[in-house]
């Protein structure tokens, strides 16, 4: 794997991407059965800022983003080797619980998936189950994660419909309102823009890019478009390994592996 650094001025949020790793992993591997979907990825991921996921389909991009949450604990025939460290300290650790690990995640899915709940009870819900805020707050905790997923005034007077009565683009946005709603440190967002029109993508491209100055945020995207206008940092895969990884800018401009230049110049993936 080749880490293409370039100076400053290549870099395309410099302020932004200049942060210590949340997330540290070492020579990952993952197995399905007999079929390796990740080899030996090494990588690390800043607390703050937009980290983009780029391959072809099927290259290990959406099985990585799931090592992160542990949501490959009950997927039988899966062995992973290698470790991934959150702020230092393995999330498989003996001493970690998996829920309470999951809580520091906030997962967006490609296709808005709200819950069979009204619009509230789709936020208020993690922060119930798990606690995280006394009950007396959680009506202005739910407005905040509402607020800040830009959605609040849209629906601050119908918060008890239900949340499959909004459009697509802003079921997206409830989700990630969800996705905040249990204070996470990072959001891992798959494809968060494929299913929803150019105008409600653009919307949620500028939440997301609000959310990274507090956050974490690792996105995958088929779009070159999106990765440039988007990301601090990208990552190349292809075949289950991570083949280049660097500032947005110099990788796109001065990519070091030929399959790389490849896949950006539209002749591969």
């Amino acid at each position: 794997m080749l880490d293409t650094t370039f100076g400053a001025e290549t870099i395309c949020h410099p302020i932004r991407v200049m942060v210590p790793p949340v997330l540290e992993v070492r020579h990952l591997n993952l197995w399905y059965g007999k079929k390796q979907a990740l080899r030996d990825i090494t990588m690390d991921v800043p607390s703050r800022g937009i980290t983009a996921f780029i391959g072809p389909s099927g290259c290990g991009k959406t099985t990585l983003l799931k090592c992160f949450n542990r949501m490959h604990d009950d997927t039988r025939g899966v062995r992973i080797t290698g470790t991934i460290r959150m702020w230092g300290k393995e999330i498989d650790g003996p001493e970690v619980d998996p829920p309470n690990l999951r809580r520091r995640f906030g997962w967006v899915a490609q296709k808005p998936d709200p819950f069979a709940r009204s619009i509230y009870d789709n936020v208020a819900y993690g922060p119930r189950i798990h606690g995280i805020v006394p009950a007396e707050e959680l009506a202005a905790h739910v407005e905040d994660c509402l607020t800040r997923a830009n959605l609040w005034d849209e629906v601050k007077m119908r918060l008890l419909a239900p949340a499959f009565s909004l459009s697509v683009g802003q079921q997206q946005r409830l989700c990630i309102a969800r996705a905040l709603s249990t204070k996470p440190e990072v959001l891992l967002m798959d494809e968060p823009t494929a299913s929803v029109d150019p105008l409600a993508a653009a919307a949620i491209e500028d939440l997301i890019r609000d959310l990274a100055e507090q956050h974490a945020v690792i996105i995958i995207t088929h779009s070159m478009m999106q990765a440039r206008r988007l990301a601090d940092r990208v990552c190349y895969f292809h075949l289950g390994d991570l083949v280049e990884t660097g500032p947005t800018a110099g990788l796109f401009k001065h990519p070091a592996d030929p399959r790389t230049q490849a896949f950006i110049a539209g002749s591969m993936g």
